[in-house]
């Protein structure tokens, strides 16, 4: 996994506070792509939010998929506490955003098949909150993974994925001002 940093010493995006949300960490921020050819072109701050630029290449084969993520990682390590997530965002794509749940990943029976809520495409700011009862596991899900249902306690990050094909790749251009737990 080609994971990257996105480290900017101590810096923290004190924006998002005039939007009723807690101040973004960039240090809880970083990205990953496949090791197929996406990339990841991060912006640093633009319009005081995390800005970033996906190409996504399109799938290699059936065991090779191609993938483009940002990534939250969750300060207090979990959401066992927390009742919903609110993401205050710009995408101009459709916005998966996901539950990355030790059961069914690097730790668990690597599916990666994490339950997941779609957003709407966003070319102007919104704000969306999401229960967790509106994330389901994807319809890809392999019939070997067996349905841990969802474990608030196993969740260590929330991943925000453009919604582009597996057969055509695409580019999408993501921006997030704020998100509450």
């Amino acid at each position: 996994m080609a994971l990257k940093t996105l480290f900017l010493a101590g810096l923290t995006l004190c924006s998002a506070a005039s939007y009723g949300h807690a101040a973004l960490n960039i240090n809880d921020w970083s990205y990953a792509t496949d090791p197929h050819g996406s990339k990841a072109h991060f912006h640093s701050l633009q319009n005081e939010a995390i800005a970033i630029d996906f190409e996504r290449v399109p799938r290699v084969d059936k065991q090779n998929n191609s993938w483009v993520e940002l990534i939250y990682t969750l300060p207090k390590g979990d959401l066992s506490t927390s009742k919903s997530i609110e993401i205050h965002y710009q995408s101009d794509q459709p916005l998966i955003v996901k539950l990355s749940q030790s059961d069914y990943g690097k730790d668990g029976d690597k599916s990666y098949a994490h339950y997941q809520a779609l957003l709407p495409k966003a070319l102007e700011w919104q704000s969306h909150t999401l229960t967790f009862e509106q994330f389901k596991r994807p319809t890809w899900t392999p019939d070997t993974s067996q349905d841990k249902g969802l474990n608030l306690a196993n969740i260590s990050a929330v991943y925000l994925v453009p919604s582009l094909t597996d057969e055509q790749g695409g580019k999408a251009k993501l921006a997030v001002k704020s998100i509450s737990l």
